[in-house]
């Protein structure tokens, strides 16, 4: 009877052991994958280095100027218009929001001092940077990608160009520049987006908004925010031109990169934002 009862509780010991087993290798598949990810990307920033140190500062290999303000225009200039769209609407919402706490405390015209530290230091840069994750970072995966799948990678390798240079560089530097350029714009748009509501619905004047406005920022705020959007440009051109270059399986694969590149540039963005807050405050920044 003993031996009976022990059989069910052994075989119900040895299968959590077995299930606990395969959990702890699929996790080390995973870790040991993202270790591998994180290796290529780190290359691929590398090697992009040295080629945009080598067409900028050496004579024997020429920079592309004309792909690169190519590029800023594709990836920078076509998406101002859903960037003022969409900061517009964030500080339409602060404002809205804020309001009512803040009138509890007579302290309705703070609105502008919140509203602003909250654009130039977080939001502007990193709503624009996930806003252009799938404007630009997603194109970029499936072009880079659709040439892997037609075999152009492999014709520019075998004319001895470097796809790196002539792929990689301007689209990685148009990213960052006009990322840095789009946190600005986000920045004023959105600070005058909670202005205009504030004016219309809540009744403060815009001069005094823009006073308080004035009076709560400070330069480190203006930088730490542009800091913020060159590190993250380089976060999405880097994982989409990764994605696109390591494209496998066809059309199917094509569509895997796009995917994958908006989801890992987002969780990257926001990773990326809580390392630097927690820095900046380390520091009193």
């Amino acid at each position: 009877m003993s031996d009976t009862a022990t059989e069910p509780r052994a075989g119900f010991v040895v299968g959590g052991i077995t299930a606990l087993g395969r959990a702890g290798f699929r996790a080390r598949g995973r870790v040991v994958e993202g270790v591998r990810y994180a290796g290529g990307i780190g290359y691929l920033l590398v090697d992009t280095a040295l080629w945009t140190f080598r067409g900028l500062c050496l004579r024997s290999a020429r920079f592309g100027w004309s792909a690169l303000f190519s590029q800023m225009v594709r990836v920078g200039v076509q998406s101002i218009p859903i960037i003022v769209l969409v900061q517009t609407f964030i500080g339409i919402i602060l404002a809205l929001q804020l309001q009512p706490t803040l009138e509890q405390y007579g302290s309705t015209d703070k609105i502008a001092n919140i509203i602003g530290i909250a654009m130039f230091r977080e939001l502007g840069p990193l709503l624009s940077a996930v806003v252009l994750s799938g404007f630009a970072g997603a194109s970029i995966a499936a072009e880079i990608g659709a040439m892997v799948e037609s075999e152009e990678i492999k014709a520019l390798r075998a004319h001895a160009l470097n796809p790196i240079r002539f792929l990689v560089v301007p689209r990685t530097l148009a990213t960052i520049i006009m990322l840095t350029g789009l946190a600005i714009i986000a920045d004023v748009v959105g600070v005058c987006g909670g202005m205009m509501i504030s004016w219309w619905v809540l009744g403060i004047e815009p001069a005094q908004y823009l006073d308080n406005t004035r009076m709560a920022l400070v330069y480190r705020d203006f930088f730490t925010g542009l800091s913020k959007a060159a590190v993250f440009g380089m976060l999405i051109s880097m994982i989409a031109c990764y994605e696109g270059l390591t494209v496998q399986g066809g059309a199917e694969g094509v569509g895997r990169a796009t995917t994958s590149t908006v989801v890992k540039s987002i969780v990257a963005l926001i990773a990326t934002d809580c390392l630097f807050t927690a820095v900046f405050f380390m520091f009193g920044l």
